[in-house]
């Protein structure tokens, strides 16, 4: 019997699923971070390769009865960076005498709309630091939209609702703002309590900026005006992401799972977003993802086995 390994490369761990060629999952493991642009190639092959043998030590199996190995990895965005990953993989386990047939790495988005909708056409939406939109179609054309980062992207963030929320507390700090809930939060949780503090933490010890942007949403829980302010045009943002891909897929209705901290769980952001989607978009319905981004590997990786 012959198997499918689908692999979730994240940047905190790796999520790894092995199934029957009938895509069955039969068992699944976890390992550290495959973030392979910050941690290198060597790093993260040898932590893919440990989770390919926890496999073959489960089910008693050889490499040879691996049919394929598919990665989504974080950074793998661009085919140039995963055509990389390919390689020195291929070649780090050359060094050591293993053969894997059929390794192949695409974009942690990729295999996360490939699980959340069991290979249908569908949208997912992922803002947790960072923020962008990816879409298939019935005929597995892929649609992207936003994801230009931090500098001149990452619209409705955590990254953003944390930059916007700061801003307000600066212009707060010196009267050129007005009083915001936001400037007792950052002295409370961060001791942060002048404009000193704040220039020292960001520029000198390279504060975290996302981490603000939960209190940004507490504040706006409790009614702040300017927390307020950016969370609803934060959310506006990512409902422009929403209309713009609607034009590129065409279905009665759209569905869309959301993924990432920010809005897949249960927060006033991600309850206030859900209800501007209602009262905004009756075409468009947001669902649960049917299955993890490692089994979303696992159908790419049987599809390229089909030919499909």
């Amino acid at each position: 019997m012959n198997y499918i390994i689908g692999i979730d490369g994240g940047g905190t761990k790796t999520h790894c699923v092995l199934a029957a060629r009938d895509k069955s999952p039969v068992f699944e493991c976890y390992g550290g971070p495959a973030n392979f642009l910050m941690l290198g190639t060597e790093t993260v092959s040898a932590t893919l390769l440990e989770l390919v043998q926890q496999c073959l030590d489960a089910q008693k199996i050889g490499f040879h009865q691996i049919d394929a190995v598919l990665l989504g990895a974080t950074g793998a965005g661009r085919r140039s960076d995963a055509e990389t990953l390919e390689r020195d993989f291929l070649s780090f386990i050359q060094q050591k005498n293993i053969r894997i047939r059929n390794f192949s790495v695409e974009s942690d988005a990729r295999i996360a709309l490939e699980g959340a909708f069991s290979g249908r056409e569908g949208c997912i939406l992922i803002a947790g630091t960072g923020s962008i939109l990816f879409g298939k179609d019935n005929k597995d054309r892929i649609y992207r939209v936003g994801g230009f980062g931090r500098f001149i992207g990452d619209e409705g963030s955590g990254y953003m609702l944390g930059k916007r929320g700061l801003m307000a507390a600066a212009k707060n700090f010196d009267g050129r703002g007005p009083d915001t809930l936001l400037l007792n939060l950052l002295s409370q949780e961060f001791k942060i309590s002048s404009p000193e503090d704040l220039i020292t933490r960001i520029y000198r010890e390279n504060f975290d900026i996302a981490s603000f942007a939960p209190l940004v949403i507490k504040a706006a829980e409790q009614g702040d005006h300017q927390a307020l302010k950016i969370v609803e045009e934060e959310i506006d943002e990512l409902i422009l992401h929403i209309k713009a891909i609607r034009k590129k897929i065409i279905v009665a209705t759209l569905h869309v799972s959301f993924i990432g901290g920010l809005i897949a769980n249960d927060t006033f952001y991600s309850r206030t977003f859900r209800e501007k989607i209602t009262k905004t978009m009756a075409d468009v319905r947001v669902i649960d993802a049917e299955n993890s981004p490692a089994y979303g590997a696992v159908l790419m990786a049987a599809k390229k086995l089909s030919g499909n």
